[in-house]
């Protein structure tokens, strides 16, 4: 069985100790109740991990021994920014997670004409934390050592018009667009529209900022399950699926 994932924003030392957070020493004395001698794999966040083993689980205080470093290994070739329409409830959770999983590079959540969520202050603020805790956690499941940054929500205007990836893609499922025309980049950016679709001024608007069409068969996905298949089509064409 291998060691449990924890993200911890912290330097590693090898051979230093290091006294857990909050949230990821409640994870480990608490949810996963390991005791002295467990071993851990720690992340940072931003590529590195460390191999560690636990030397105190008190009531107050979860410690670490840092035994070994490393870069992570789990990071796509494929660097993709998903623009992803704000979702209602659970939905914009699930997009998230799967997005991270498929190896997304970072995600801008997008206001869009046919959106009915508007976030704003401290109601957006605490939003964009839980989102950014969904991306963290899926790292730890999927094995990522960096964590892909949630970025405050813009208008939709506003994302395209700082676009400027190699291969940028709007799902649109009335036309003929696929991905075998493309040649393979580096990185690409892929827009995903509300639960009822991005209106035909802001399809035209992503035409003139260089997006392509792609269409992703016949049936209409829904919103949270639209980034799963294009993502997992990208990085089977382009990045590291398959």
């Amino acid at each position: 069985m291998s060691a449990p994932r924890i993200h911890v924003a912290a330097d590693f030392a090898v051979g230093g100790d290091l006294v857990l957070p909050e949230g990821a020493a409640r994870h480990v004395a608490l949810v996963l109740r390991l005791r002295e001698g467990a071993e851990l794999t720690l992340f940072d966040g931003r590529g590195q991990e460390a191999r560690a083993v636990l030397i105190e689980t008190g009531r107050k205080r979860v410690t670490v021994r840092i035994d070994a470093t490393g870069p992570g290994m789990a990071e796509s070739s494929l660097a993709v920014h998903l623009g992803q329409a704000v979702s209602k409830g659970d939905r914009m959770d699930y997009a998230i997670q799967k997005a991270v999983e498929l190896g997304v590079a970072e995600i801008t959540p997008l206001y869009t004409e046919h959106g009915d969520v508007r976030l704003k202050g401290e109601r957006e603020a605490k939003k964009l934390a839980h989102w950014q805790a969904v991306a963290a956690s899926a790292c730890e499941q999927c094995g990522r050592a960096v964590v892909p940054p949630i970025h405050p929500p813009v208008m939709l205007t506003d994302w395209l018009a700082v676009r400027d990836e190699p291969l940028r893609l709007v799902l649109h499922p009335t036309t003929e667009g696929g991905l075998e025309r493309h040649a393979s980049p580096s990185s690409a950016a892929l827009l995903i529209g509300p639960e009822g679709g991005l209106s035909s001024q802001e399809v035209t608007a992503a035409l003139a900022s260089s997006f392509a069409p792609l269409t992703l068969g016949p049936r209409i996905l829904r919103t949270e399950t639209a980034p799963v298949v294009a993502l997992t089509l990208l990085q089977y064409h382009f990045g590291d699926l398959g």
